[in-house]
Order: structure tokens, then C-alpha cells, then sequence
């Protein structure tokens, strides 16, 4: 039992550690933008809007064939 808690809680740092590394770019990014509009926001107060700016461009880059609102008969 202490083994798969261990290992538990091994991934979940893990998972932690990798969405800090994948967000950084458009966190930081964000905040350089907010900081020449004057708010003066650090990186832990950009790091929610980071988050979806990263997942909005993910999903934005996605080139899917199916759509589920529009169905093509090809």
C-alpha cells in the first residue's frame, strides 16, 4: 500500500512539474505583456490565464477531420 501511494504521489509531481515546463512560455509571455500595461503581475498571478492561453493554442494547432457540429458524406 505505501508503494502505490508512493508512486501515487511520484506522478502526481510529475504531472505538476510537466504542466509548469509546457505553460512557462505563454505564462511568461503574458506577463511581460502585463507588466508593459502597467499591472505588475508575477508569474505565479499569470500562471491561471497561462494555462488556458497554453491550452487555446494547443487545441488551436489541432488539425482534426471530424467534426462533430458538421458531418461530411465523403
Amino acid at each position: 500500500m505505501i508503494k502505490n501511494l508512493l508512486g501515487f504521489l511520484l506522478s502526481i509531481v510529475a504531472i505538476l512539474a510537466f504542466a509548469l515546463i509546457v505553460t512557462f512560455p505563454a505564462t511568461w509571455l503574458l506577463m511581460l505583456f502585463m507588466g508593459n500595461l502597467g499591472l505588475g503581475m508575477s508569474y505565479w498571478g499569470s500562471l491561471p490565464l497561462g494555462i488556458l492561453v497554453a491550452a487555446l493554442l494547443g487545441a488551436s494547432g489541432h488539425n482534426d477531420q471530424w467534426n462533430v457540429f458538421v458531418r461530411s458524406n465523403n
